[in-house]
């Protein structure tokens, strides 16, 4: 991993995605680690995964997925070593610590107090590894089960939860402009991996000094992730009201947009199945190139889009003018985003070959740059269709990341695009 301290020159070097395909400069990674060990299948249901990824595999599969971006000129940097560098000082690493634990669901005072004392013996690196990996009883064994609810968790083998998911770093936060979403997340599971983002931006060397405004906070009381806001262009959003997002969340992110006067200027918000097959907005619908976009036929019937515009009352306060739209998709995205457009459908609409292929993320693709896609290897049909329509692709071996639900896409937080 190259050193990720590098203080950029303007506040705006440090975040900046005004488009879902501008050719990327900056991304945010998690190369999968021990907290994928830690998985088991008792704890699969809980943990938000429907297989167990062999590790090994999957992180030469990410390395390699590293290597494709970082061969055509992405600098990379991840999310553990970021993490890391953070923790400037003894106060911010004790603060930081105390609210990891907070969050842990540890039930008792003197375990906090003696996970907290595990803590504070690690190093940066080794510690946030740790925390990420999950805390074994065992790992903790000088601990002595004196309490009742000692007893009765006994039989559960972590104090700390692993956090596997840590790998799709598309959903903790989201850039936006030269802001970001810090998420909500729908579980408890995943909504402890926002407190590496809300460090980072608080306290490592790279972002300090810059004014990073927050469109959505941690601590609201709906959720948002990542995976179902993407950016069509310098005016206009999409976010997906989906299994994992809610839209009274959608709400608040265009309250905050608007009222900041960015250059923003519609919000669509999609309205999609509550479905685990679908569950973010992008695992059904990305942007490939200025007027291409894959979609998974199966949402097309049931996909209801509001467009969400501001107006101002007489006192000043930013208000929500809310229109439901009734055309075909391609009508819609051709009305705001003023182009023709074309829907390349994952698995050419075929039910065996779109179901099975949208399944393993085959319309989840990461732009690189306009007309040119990341893509898993095991969607072979939905790869010939885009290459069929100039798309040009980089193909990346996908057996093991694949079992955790998300694609190059999940996998990758965009911190710096050029403008579309």
């Amino acid at each position: 991993m190259e050193n990720a301290i590098r203080k950029p020159e303007a506040a705006e070097d440090c975040l900046h995605v005004t488009s879902e395909i501008g050719r990327l400069r900056s991304v945010l990674l998690h190369r999968p680690g021990p907290e994928v060990e830690n998985l088991t299948p008792d704890l699969l249901a809980r943990l938000l995964f429907d297989d167990i990824p062999y590790l090994e595999v999957a992180q030469s599969e990410h390395d390699y997925f590293a290597s494709v971006l970082q061969g055509n000129g992405v600098e990379v940097l991840y999310l553990e070593q970021l993490a890391a560098e953070a923790l400037t000082d003894d106060r911010v690493k004790v603060e930081f610590i105390r609210q990891f634990i907070a969050e842990a669901g540890v039930e008792n005072d003197r375990l906090r107090c003696a996970l907290a004392d595990y803590f504070t013996g690690f190093d940066n690196p080794s510690l946030i590894t740790q925390m990420m990996a999950g805390v074994r009883r065992d790992e903790l064994s000088s601990y002595p089960n004196s309490t009742l609810s000692d007893r009765v968790h006994d039989g559960y083998p972590f104090i700390c939860d692993p956090m596997p998911n840590l790998y799709f770093t598309r959903d903790p936060f989201a850039t936006i402009g030269n802001g970001i979403t810090l998420n909500h997340m729908r579980t408890q599971t995943r909504n402890r991996e926002t407190l590496f983002a809300q460090t980072i931006f608080a306290h490592h060397p790279r972002f300090q000094g810059a004014h990073i405004p927050c469109w959505f906070q941690r601590e609201e009381s709906t959720s948002l992730e990542g995976g179902d806001e993407l950016i069509l262009n310098d005016k206009v959003l999409a976010i997906g009201i989906s299994q994992r997002t809610d839209a009274a969340s959608v709400e608040k992110v265009c309250q905050r947009l608007f009222a900041d006067q960015v250059s923003f200027e519609t919000v669509l918000a999609f309205h999609i199945p509550a479905s685990r097959a679908f569950m973010h907005l992008d695992t059904v619908f990305t942007m490939v190139d200025y007027d291409k976009f894959t979609i998974h036929a199966g949402i097309e019937g049931p996909l209801t889009v509001y467009a969400m515009t501001p107006w101002r009352d007489r006192t000043g306060a930013v208000r929500l003018q809310i229109e439901p739209l009734q055309q075909k998709l391609e009508t819609i995205l051709e009305r705001y985003l003023d182009r023709k457009v074309m829907l390349i459908r994952c698995g050419q609409g075929d039910p065996i070959h779109a179901a099975r292929e949208q399944w393993n993320d085959g319309a989840n693709t990461l732009a690189i740059a306009p007309g040119e896609v990341v893509v898993y290897s095991r969607n072979h049909v939905t790869n010939k269709i885009l290459e069929s329509y100039g798309i040009r692709l980089h193909v990346i071996p996908s057996s093991e990341l694949s079992r955790g639900r998300g694609g190059p896409r999940c996998m990758s937080m965009p911190l710096v695009r050029d403008d579309a």
